[in-house]
Formats: structure tokens, C-alpha cells, sequence
């Protein structure tokens, strides 16, 4: 018999065995009990998060027969029935999966509406899953409008994708929506505990954190680097092993680099850095790492009281965290944290990556304020605080008494001289003396 991976033999068959989605779970738990149920779902979340296992497990749910053949709609499908069966192996007549992706046209759409019409064969409903929803057609979507709003009583649709924002709003209004999350790193890796215990494969717990760290939320992706690391350790998960794998920086070398950053320690910096470098460690894991590490940092600078609950866990890397949160100041921290973000968007704009990562490393040690740079600025402070103190107080002159202002009446107003025009010159006045010449005034130029 061929080797069935994790991901397919560990998929869940019913909703209790769902991991990591009690939101949706408790909604349909409650509308199967009490038999509330809406002719139309749509799931959304990122790839890997469970979208088409839990349409499978709703199918089953509302065709299941029972061990005995008298169930009705159940929230916990047996699994041994004909329907339960054949659901799971995927021949059930009356439950139908179409792939959007490459039957995105209406004519795909139609020839499954056709369907429709016909009441189920073997089962209670009849199920229609369309998988990545969002890749059909606007002439697709406006063909199936006015079945997915009165559907006949005994047709139910399920809809699953990854980008909700390209469904037509049309199709949101007839759907009863359900957001499923990505998954926390401690979830995926007590699944992960419990799959390779069931398995039978040794594994390291360290190991097992850098795969659910890796999978960054999806449950399928850490199923699947699972069954690479397996093949790649031979057997077992190691520590070593699985870095390599994943090309995972080692967490010493960047406690070395925050610690050196700490320090003002450029030396130490590049070394580091050159020696990521020959061992061909990727930059944009170096400066994630970093970013997760300054994260921590900053929680329990925050919170101090954290420091001793996360240096009890059994994380081996919080200790370290913990020592460099009392090392570095908070402010220092953010500002390291920021550089780290925007570093890894220029990795892709330098010709080579290596020298990228050198850079904004150097970047992170030249925005590092120097050792004196408190005692500078007091110093300064202080000496602009004492020079208007030291200079001479300038000597006040003697008062003088305001000068009176001389008050003009409004009789005395001299009167505007007339306007002068072109036919009569301008004749002196007769109290003037002789010999005086009156000014000169321009004229217009006609």
C-alpha cells in the first residue's frame, strides 16, 4: 500500500477533532443540534486552516445514517454509514466539489445548477462545494445568484476561499460567513506532539518549534515540513537537522548580534555577519529571527512580572530573551525593531543579500546613542542654562522725559495745490519773493 502523507491521514473526520477553530465549530455544533440550518455557508481563511475539511464534516453531518441506519442530522457523524463512507473517500453522488480555479466560467456553473433539480440519490441533501469561490467569473457569480438565494429544500451550498474581498457583495448578502483563523505556533505544535506520537517518530521539542513557527498558522504546511523533516533526519527530528532544512538561523548567533548591538560592539557585528554568510544562512531568516526575539524583549520590558513566568517555561531560548530585555533600554528595543522591518524589504534591492544584512546591521549599531550622550546633553543643557546668568547686566540710562508731540489742528491744513493744465502755465504766487522758482512737476504725457 502507497504511503499516505500526514496531511490526508491525519485530516479530522469529525468536528471535535478540529484543531484550533472552536469558533466555527460551536456555531455549527449549534445549528445541527437544533436543526437551524442555513441553505448557504461561506468559509474564509488563509490556505491550509481546515476550509474543505470542515465542509466535508458538515456533509457528513447532514447526510449521516447512523450505525444503525435510523440517524438523522447529527453534529457528530458516526463515520461508519454508507454516506459517512463514501464522503470521506470522496465517491458520495450527492455531495459535489468544484475547483473555481480551473472551472471558473458559467459554463461550468450552469452545467452543475443543472444538478440542481434533481432530489438526492442516496443521501438527505445534496451538497455543493465550490472550492476558491472567488476565482469565478462576474457572468459565473450572476448565474448562480437567483439558485443561491432560493434554493430547493433540500440543496445546500458551501462556499470556500482564500480572498473574501473578491466575492461579490451579492453573494456575501445570501451567505452565513465564517472567518477561520490562522493557527497560534503552541497549537500547531501540540497537534504536531500528537501526530508523531501516534507515528511513532522521535522528535526533538525544539525542532518541533521551529516546523510550527515555520508553518505560520497553517496546519497543513507544518503537517507537510513534518514529512520532509522526517525524510530529511531519516526517521527522526532533530534539532540540527530540521534548521538546515528550513534554513533557520541558529537563535545563538542573533543573542550574539542583539547582544553586540547592546554593547556598541561593531566587531562582533560583522564577524557575525560574515560568519552567516559563509555559512550560507538566509538574511531575511537573520533578521526575522530578530524581529521575533526584540518582540519578546519588548513584552517583557513592558511587563516585568512576564520575565519569570517565561524563564520558568519550557522555552530553552527565554532565559536569554529575558537577560538581553535587562540589557538593552525599551526605547533602544522599538527603535531596533523598527530598523529590522523596514531591513528586510531592502534585502531584495541590494545586488547582494549578504551585503544587505551587513548594512542594516551596521544601521542598527550607528543609530545606537553614544555611551556619553546623557552626560553631553546635561552638560550642554547646563551651560546654556548659566551664560545669559554670567553676561554683564547692561547699566539703565537716566530717564528722559517724553517729548511732547506736537499737535497739528485741522484748520491749519494745508490746502492741495490745484491740478495744473496744459492751456494756462503755471504763474508764480504773489507773496513769493523774487527769484524764487517754483518745482518742477511732471506732466503727463499725452
Amino acid at each position: 500500500m502507497s504511503y499516505i502523507v500526514l496531511a490526508r491521514k491525519f485530516r479530522p473526520k469529525t468536528f471535535a477533532e478540529m484543531v484550533g477553530q472552536g469558533h466555527v465549530v460551536q456555531a455549527l455544533e449549534n445549528a445541527l443540534t437544533t436543526q437551524r440550518l442555513h441553505h448557504a455557508y461561506l468559509f474564509t481563511g488563509t490556505r491550509g486552516v481546515g476550509k474543505t475539511t470542515v465542509s466535508r464534516i458538515l456533509a457528513k453531518s447532514l447526510n449521516c445514517q447512523g450505525p444503525d441506519g435510523q440517524g438523522g442530522i447529527t453534529a457528530t457523524p458516526c463515520g461508519v454509514c454508507q454516506a459517512c463512507r463514501d464522503i470521506d473517500a470522496g465517491r458520495f453522488v450527492d455531495y459535489t466539489e468544484l475547483d473555481a480555479a480551473s472551472n471558473r466560467g458559467v459554463d461550468e456553473v450552469q452545467s452543475l445548477l443543472e444538478q440542481a433539480v434533481y432530489k438526492p440519490v442516496q443521501g438527505r441533501f445534496k451538497v455543493f462545494m465550490i472550492d476558491e469561490v472567488h476565482m469565478l467569473t462576474n457572468t459565473a457569480f450572476n448565474a448562480m445568484l437567483k439558485t443561491l438565494e432560493e434554493p430547493p429544500e433540500y440543496l445546500k451550498f458551501v462556499l470556500a476561499t482564500t480572498d473574501p474581498q473578491k466575492v461579490p457583495v451579492t453573494v456575501l448578502s445570501r451567505c452565513l460567513q465564517f472567518n477561520l483563523r490562522p493557527m497560534a505556533p503552541e497549537t500547531v505544535l501540540e497537534h504536531l506532539t500528537s501526530v508523531l506520537q501516534t507515528e511513532q517518530v522521535p522528535a526533538e521539542p525544539q525542532a518541533l518549534r521551529l516546523l510550527a513557527r515555520a508553518a505560520r498558522g497553517s496546519m497543513r504546511d507544518a503537517l507537510s515540513l513534518t514529512d520532509q523533516a522526517i525524510a530529511f533526519g531519516n526517521g527522526e527530528l532533530v534539532e540540527a537537522g530540521v534548521r538546515q532544512m528550513l534554513g533557520s538561523v541558529d537563535r545563538g548567533h542573533v543573542f550574539r548580534l542583539i547582544e553586540a548591538l547592546a554593547q556598541g560592539d561593531g566587531k562582533t557585528v560583522v564577524e557575525t555577519s560574515e560568519a552567516l554568510r559563509i555559512d550560507g544562512m538566509s538574511a531575511a531568516s537573520t533578521l526575522e529571527e530578530m524581529t521575533a526575539v526584540l518582540q519578546a524583549m519588548a513584552v517583557l520590558q513592558a511587563v516585568p512580572s512576564r520575565a519569570e513566568a517565561a524563564t520558568s517555561a519550557t522555552d530553552p531560548d527565554a532565559a536569554d530573551t529575558a537577560r538581553l530585555a535587562l540589557l538593552m533600554p525599551a526605547d533602544e528595543t522599538q527603535l531596533l525593531y523598527s530598523l529590522c522591518l523596514h531591513g528586510r524589504g531592502e534585502l531584495g534591492l541590494a545586488p547582494d543579500e549578504y551585503a544587505a544584512l551587513t548594512m542594516v546591521l551596521l544601521r542598527l549599531l550607528a543609530f545606537k546613542p553614544a555611551q556619553n550622550a546623557a552626560g553631553s546633553a546635561s552638560a550642554e543643557k547646563k551651560t546654556l542654562n548659566e551664560a545669559p546668568a554670567a553676561a554683564p547686566a547692561p547699566v539703565a540710562a537716566p530717564a528722559q522725559p517724553p517729548r511732547p508731540i506736537p499737535v497739528r489742528s485741522m484748520s491749519a491744513e494745508v490746502p492741495r495745490p490745484a491740478p495744473v493744465s496744459d492751456a494756462a502755465p503755471m504763474q508764480p504766487p504773489a507773496h513769493a519773493p523774487a527769484g524764487h522758482r517754483l518745482p518742477v512737476v511732471d506732466q503727463p504725457v499725452r
